[in-house]
C-alpha cells in the first residue's frame, strides 16, 4: 500500500524565510508495514508536514524532505534491499533517522551502513524522536556562527565505527585501513573548518557510543594540531581515538546508553572495555604498539587511580595522556536527549579540578582547544 498515510500541515508563505521553514518542516516516513507507518506518522503529524510510504511499494515521492524517518526490521533481507534501492533519495535528506526495534550493536551498525545519521533503538520514544527532529544543536550552531558543513566525513567515520563494532560482534576481519582513512578525513575537516563546526555537526546527527567516538577523535585531532605534532604523530592520535572504545562492542547497549547512574555491576562491566579492545586488536599487524597502549590505558590516571592496570605517571605515554583528556572532555560535552549539553567552559573547569590525575601542562595547553579553537 503506497502513500498509506499522507499528512500535511498548512504553512504561511511570507517569502523566502517562510518557504525555507516549510521545506525544512517536511518529513518523509518509510516503514515495512502499514501499522508501523501509521504509528510514526501520527506522532510526527502534530509538528510536521508528513508523507508516508511502505518500503514494499514503488517510490513515487519526488519532494526532497528535511528528514526521513525509517521504521523497519533490518534483519529482513528484502527490507534492507528496499532501503538500498532508495539510497540516492535518502542521501538528499539532511536527517535520516532509523527507528530499530532491536537494541543491539548489529541493528545499529546495519542502520548506519544504510545511511542513517541517527539511530534510535528500542520502543519508539515520542519525545526523543521529536527532539531529534527539532535539532536543538542547530540553534547553538547558528548563534555561534559555525554553520554545519556537508557531512561526508561524519558519515564516513560513523560507517567505519559501525564496521568496527560489527567486526567485534561477529568475529570478522577488521578494516584498519578504512578506519584510519576515516580519521584522516576528520583531520582534514577540522583543519579546514575548525573544531566547533565538527562538534556541532556530530551532535546534530549521532548519539551514544558512536557520537562519543566521533567527538573524541575530533577533540584529539584539534588538540594535536594545537600542540604542533607532526603528521605521523597525528595519525597515531586519530587512529587511537577511533579505536579507543572498540571494546564497548561487547557491552550491552542498555548499559552503554543508560540515562541514570550505573550500579556497581554495570560499572564493573563498563571497565572491561579497555582490556577487551586491546585483546581484540593486539594481534593485528597494522595496529602499532602506541595505538594498542592508548586503547588499553585511556582510562589510566597519573595518580594510579585509573583502570585497568592502575598505572602510575611514569608508565603513561604522551599519546595516552592526550587521549585521556580528549576522552573526558568529549564525554562531558556530548549531546544526549535525556540531558543538556554541558558548556565547553564548564567541562574544562571540571578537567582542571581533577587534581593529580591529568598532566597540568597539557591541561594548560588544552585550554585554547576547549574554549577558543
Amino acid at each position: 500500500m503506497q502513500n498509506a498515510r499522507t499528512i500535511s500541515r498548512p504553512v504561511k508563505s511570507d517569502g523566502g524565510i517562510r518557504e525555507k521553514e516549510a521545506a525544512r518542516a517536511f518529513v518523509h516516513v518509510l516503514a515495512d508495514s502499514s501499522d508501523k507507518l501509521s504509528s510514526v506518522c501520527s506522532i510526527l503529524a502534530q509538528q510536521f508536514a508528513v508523507a508516508g510510504e511502505r518500503l514494499d511499494a514503488e517510490a513515487k515521492l519526488s519532494q526532497v524532505p528535511f528528514a526521513i524517518v525509517i521504521r523497519a526490521e533490518l534483519r529482513d533481507v528484502h527490507t534492507v534491499a528496499a532501503i538500498k534501492k532508495r539510497a540516492a533519495k535518502l542521501a538528499k535528506a539532511t536527517k535520516r533517522i532509523f527507528l530499530v526495534e532491536h537494541s543491539s550493536h548489529m541493528s545499529i551498525s546495519q542502520a548506519y551502513a544504510l545511511g542513517a545519521t541517527l539511530v534510535l533503538p528500542g520502543t519508539i520514544d515520542k519525545i526523543k524522536l521529536l527532539a531529534a527532529l527539532a535539532d536543538p544543536a542547530e540553534e547553538a550552531s547558528a548563534s555561534s556562527g559555525h554553520a554545519p558543513q556537508p557531512d561526508n566525513a561524519v558519515e564516513t567515520a560513523a560507517t567505519a565505527i559501525a564496521s568496527m563494532f560489527t567486526a567485534v560482534t561477529l568475529g570478522e576481519p577488521l578494516d584498519v585501513d578504512g578506519t584510519k582513512e576515516a580519521g584522516r578525513q576528520i583531520a582534514d575537516r577540522i583543519t579546514q573548518h575548525g573544531l566547533s563546526e565538527w562538534l556541532t555537526t556530530v551532535r546534530r546527527h549521532h548519539e551514544g557510543t558512536y557520537q562519543h567516538c566521533l567527538l573524541v577523535t575530533g577533540v584529539a585531532i584539534d588538540f594535536g594540531l594545537s600542540l604542533g605534532v607532526g603528521r605521523a604523530d597525528l595519525e597515531r592520535l586519530y587512529s587511537a581515538a577511533m579505536f579507543h572504545d572498540i571494546g564497548k562492542a561487547q557491552i550491552p547497549l542498555a548499559i552503554l546508553d543508560k540515562p541514570g547512574r550505573l550500579d556497581a555491576d554495570e560499572r564493573t562491566m563498563i571497565e572491561t572495555h579497555p582490556a577487551a579492545g586491546y585483546d581484540f586488536l593486539k594481534d593485528h599487524e597494522k595496529i602499532s604498539p602506541e595505538i594498542l597502549d592508548a586503547v588499553r590505558h585511556h582510562h589510566e590516571f597519573l595518580d594510579g587511580s585509573g583502570y585497568p592496570d592502575a598505572l602510575g605517571a611514569e608508565s603513561i605515554g604522551d599519546v595516552v595522556r592526550i587521549l585521556t583528556i580528549s576522552d573526558i572532555f568529549a564525554a562531558l560535552i556530548e549531546y544526549r536527549h535525556y540531558k543538556p549539553t554541558l558548556p565547553r567552559g564548564e567541562a574544562y573547569d571540571i578537567l582542571c579540578g581533577m587534581s593529580g590525575k591529568l598532566e597540568k601542562a597539557l591541561l594548560t595547553a588544552f585550554r585554547q582547544v576547549a574554549l577558543t579553537r
